[in-house]
Protein backbone atom coordinates (compact mmCIF):
# COMPACT_ATOMS: atom_id res chain seq x y z
CA UNK A 1 0.00 0.00 0.00
CA UNK A 2 1.32 3.40 -0.80
CA UNK A 3 1.27 6.12 1.71
CA UNK A 4 1.13 10.24 1.11
CA UNK A 5 3.01 12.33 3.77
CA UNK A 6 3.47 15.58 4.53
CA UNK A 7 7.21 16.66 4.89
CA UNK A 8 8.82 19.61 7.11
CA UNK A 9 12.45 20.41 8.41
CA UNK A 10 14.11 23.18 7.83
CA UNK A 11 14.45 24.24 4.35
CA UNK A 12 12.62 21.42 2.82
CA UNK A 13 9.04 21.14 2.40
CA UNK A 14 6.82 19.19 0.34
CA UNK A 15 5.43 15.56 0.10
CA UNK A 16 6.59 12.08 0.44
CA UNK A 17 5.00 9.24 -1.48
CA UNK A 18 5.97 6.34 0.47
CA UNK A 19 5.95 2.77 -1.18
CA UNK A 20 6.03 -0.50 1.12
CA UNK A 21 9.77 -1.09 0.20
CA UNK A 22 11.86 1.40 -1.86
CA UNK A 23 14.03 0.24 -4.73
CA UNK A 24 15.16 4.13 -5.17
CA UNK A 25 14.65 6.97 -4.21
CA UNK A 26 13.42 10.11 -6.36
CA UNK A 27 13.31 13.89 -5.32
CA UNK A 28 11.08 15.55 -7.62
CA UNK A 29 11.40 19.21 -8.12
CA UNK A 30 8.61 21.49 -9.72
CA UNK A 31 8.83 24.60 -12.95
CA UNK A 32 9.32 28.05 -12.64
CA UNK A 33 5.31 28.79 -12.46
CA UNK A 34 4.48 25.65 -10.27
CA UNK A 35 4.88 23.90 -6.96
CA UNK A 36 4.82 20.48 -5.67
CA UNK A 37 1.02 20.32 -6.04
CA UNK A 38 0.73 20.89 -9.66
CA UNK A 39 -0.84 17.71 -11.92
CA UNK A 40 2.45 16.38 -13.59
CA UNK A 41 4.58 16.79 -9.77
CA UNK A 42 1.51 14.66 -8.27
CA UNK A 43 1.18 12.32 -11.13
CA UNK A 44 5.19 11.60 -11.47
CA UNK A 45 5.45 10.89 -7.87
CA UNK A 46 2.44 8.65 -8.15
CA UNK A 47 3.76 6.44 -10.55
CA UNK A 48 7.53 6.24 -9.69
CA UNK A 49 6.09 4.87 -6.20
CA UNK A 50 3.93 2.76 -8.24
CA UNK A 51 7.08 1.20 -8.81
CA UNK A 52 8.79 1.14 -5.70
CA UNK A 53 10.34 4.36 -6.08
CA UNK A 54 10.23 6.76 -2.53
CA UNK A 55 9.50 10.16 -3.92
CA UNK A 56 9.81 13.42 -2.50
CA UNK A 57 8.10 16.00 -4.41
CA UNK A 58 8.96 19.49 -2.72
CA UNK A 59 8.46 23.10 -3.04
CA UNK A 60 11.87 24.99 -4.05
CA UNK A 61 13.06 27.38 -1.88
CA UNK A 62 11.60 30.11 -3.85
CA UNK A 63 8.65 29.04 -3.94
CA UNK A 64 9.03 28.34 -0.12
CA UNK A 65 9.47 32.25 0.06
CA UNK A 66 6.84 32.98 -2.08
CA UNK A 67 3.32 31.30 -3.13
CA UNK A 68 3.13 32.93 -6.64
CA UNK A 69 6.32 34.58 -8.99
CA UNK A 70 9.33 33.67 -11.17
CA UNK A 71 12.30 32.12 -9.15
CA UNK A 72 14.67 35.58 -9.89
CA UNK A 73 18.33 35.40 -10.07
CA UNK A 74 20.68 32.90 -10.74
CA UNK A 75 19.07 29.61 -8.93
CA UNK A 76 22.03 29.08 -6.28
CA UNK A 77 19.55 28.74 -3.83
CA UNK A 78 17.80 26.59 -5.28
CA UNK A 79 20.72 24.63 -6.14
CA UNK A 80 21.86 24.44 -3.07
CA UNK A 81 18.13 23.49 -1.65
CA UNK A 82 18.31 20.48 -3.70
CA UNK A 83 21.58 19.26 -2.79
CA UNK A 84 20.44 19.78 0.95
CA UNK A 85 17.33 17.72 0.30
CA UNK A 86 19.25 15.05 -1.61
CA UNK A 87 21.30 14.67 0.99
CA UNK A 88 18.39 14.49 3.46
CA UNK A 89 16.56 11.70 0.80
CA UNK A 90 19.77 9.41 1.10
CA UNK A 91 19.27 9.17 4.30
CA UNK A 92 15.93 8.57 5.11
CA UNK A 93 15.85 6.47 1.99
CA UNK A 94 19.06 4.09 2.57
CA UNK A 95 21.32 1.86 0.26
CA UNK A 96 18.97 2.37 -2.56
CA UNK A 97 19.89 4.31 -6.03
CA UNK A 98 18.81 8.50 -5.59
CA UNK A 99 17.18 9.99 -8.98
CA UNK A 100 17.07 13.93 -9.55
CA UNK A 101 13.64 14.92 -11.37
CA UNK A 102 12.11 18.06 -12.41
CA UNK A 103 10.07 20.21 -14.99
CA UNK A 104 11.60 22.90 -16.55
CA UNK A 105 12.93 25.08 -14.29
CA UNK A 106 13.32 22.18 -11.86
CA UNK A 107 15.03 19.88 -13.93
CA UNK A 108 17.50 22.25 -15.00
CA UNK A 109 18.75 23.26 -11.79
CA UNK A 110 18.76 19.83 -10.90
CA UNK A 111 20.88 19.42 -13.82
CA UNK A 112 23.23 21.67 -13.04
CA UNK A 113 23.39 20.16 -9.20
CA UNK A 114 24.33 16.91 -11.18
CA UNK A 115 27.18 18.36 -13.14
CA UNK A 116 28.45 19.94 -10.29
CA UNK A 117 28.88 16.76 -7.96
CA UNK A 118 28.37 13.70 -9.89
CA UNK A 119 27.87 11.21 -7.34
CA UNK A 120 24.95 13.26 -6.00
CA UNK A 121 22.72 11.61 -7.51
CA UNK A 122 22.59 8.23 -10.05
CA UNK A 123 20.21 9.51 -12.52
CA UNK A 124 18.09 12.29 -14.35
CA UNK A 125 14.64 12.80 -15.46
CA UNK A 126 14.30 16.02 -17.12
CA UNK A 127 10.95 16.86 -17.96
CA UNK A 128 10.32 19.85 -20.76
CA UNK A 129 13.93 21.00 -20.70
CA UNK A 130 14.05 24.79 -21.22
CA UNK A 131 16.63 23.98 -23.70
CA UNK A 132 16.51 28.37 -24.50
CA UNK A 133 13.91 30.98 -24.16
CA UNK A 134 10.69 31.25 -26.60
CA UNK A 135 11.81 32.53 -29.89
CA UNK A 136 15.54 33.26 -28.77
CA UNK A 137 17.57 29.84 -30.28
CA UNK A 138 20.92 30.91 -29.72
CA UNK A 139 20.47 31.85 -25.96
CA UNK A 140 21.16 27.96 -25.69
CA UNK A 141 20.92 26.81 -21.55
CA UNK A 142 23.71 23.81 -21.94
CA UNK A 143 27.02 24.89 -20.39
CA UNK A 144 26.86 22.66 -18.12
CA UNK A 145 26.12 19.46 -20.19
CA UNK A 146 29.73 18.84 -20.96
CA UNK A 147 30.25 18.18 -17.20
CA UNK A 148 27.70 15.89 -17.23
CA UNK A 149 28.40 12.24 -15.62
CA UNK A 150 25.09 11.14 -14.36
CA UNK A 151 22.70 9.30 -16.56
CA UNK A 152 19.96 10.72 -18.22
CA UNK A 153 16.31 11.10 -19.85
CA UNK A 154 14.68 13.97 -21.17
CA UNK A 155 11.01 13.71 -22.02
CA UNK A 156 10.04 16.59 -24.35
CA UNK A 157 7.14 17.43 -26.41
CA UNK A 158 6.89 18.20 -30.15
CA UNK A 159 5.20 21.62 -29.47
CA UNK A 160 7.45 23.01 -26.73
CA UNK A 161 8.70 26.67 -27.16
CA UNK A 162 11.59 26.33 -25.35
CA UNK A 163 13.48 24.14 -27.50
CA UNK A 164 12.06 21.87 -30.49
CA UNK A 165 13.15 18.54 -30.72
CA UNK A 166 16.05 18.14 -33.01
CA UNK A 167 17.72 21.33 -31.15
CA UNK A 168 17.32 19.05 -27.88
CA UNK A 169 18.80 15.99 -29.98
CA UNK A 170 21.71 18.10 -30.89
CA UNK A 171 22.19 19.69 -27.35
CA UNK A 172 22.16 15.98 -26.13
CA UNK A 173 25.32 15.50 -28.09
CA UNK A 174 27.10 17.82 -25.60
CA UNK A 175 26.62 15.18 -22.68
CA UNK A 176 29.15 12.47 -22.25
CA UNK A 177 26.95 10.48 -19.91
CA UNK A 178 24.34 8.54 -21.25
CA UNK A 179 21.58 10.33 -22.70
CA UNK A 180 18.27 9.47 -24.10
CA UNK A 181 15.43 11.37 -25.35
CA UNK A 182 11.42 10.48 -25.29
CA UNK A 183 9.55 12.37 -27.14
CA UNK A 184 6.10 13.17 -27.13
CA UNK A 185 3.94 13.64 -29.27
CA UNK A 186 1.92 17.16 -29.60
CA UNK A 187 2.99 18.13 -26.34
CA UNK A 188 3.68 21.37 -25.60
CA UNK A 189 5.79 23.21 -22.70
CA UNK A 190 4.88 20.79 -19.96
CA UNK A 191 4.20 17.35 -21.10
CA UNK A 192 1.04 16.01 -19.82
CA UNK A 193 0.12 14.20 -16.66
CA UNK A 194 -0.85 11.25 -18.41
CA UNK A 195 2.47 10.66 -19.43
CA UNK A 196 3.48 10.05 -16.12
CA UNK A 197 2.39 6.26 -15.83
CA UNK A 198 4.96 5.19 -18.82
CA UNK A 199 8.11 7.47 -16.87
CA UNK A 200 9.03 4.61 -15.06
CA UNK A 201 9.07 2.55 -17.70
CA UNK A 202 11.04 4.68 -19.75
CA UNK A 203 13.48 5.62 -17.58
CA UNK A 204 14.14 1.61 -16.39
CA UNK A 205 15.00 0.85 -20.13
CA UNK A 206 17.21 4.42 -20.37
CA UNK A 207 18.90 4.75 -17.26
CA UNK A 208 18.37 2.41 -13.95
Amino acid sequence: MLRVERFEKPGIQGWVHRPDKAKASMLLSHGAGGNSQAPLMVAVAEAFAEAGCYVLRWDLPFRQLRPRGAPGGSGERDREGIVQAAQELRKIAKGVPLYLAGQSYGGRQSSMVAAEDPKLADGLLLLSYPLHPPGKPAQLRTEHFGLLRTPVLFVHGTRDPFGTVDELRDAIKLIPAAAHLQVVAGAGHGVPPATAASMPAWFNEYVQ
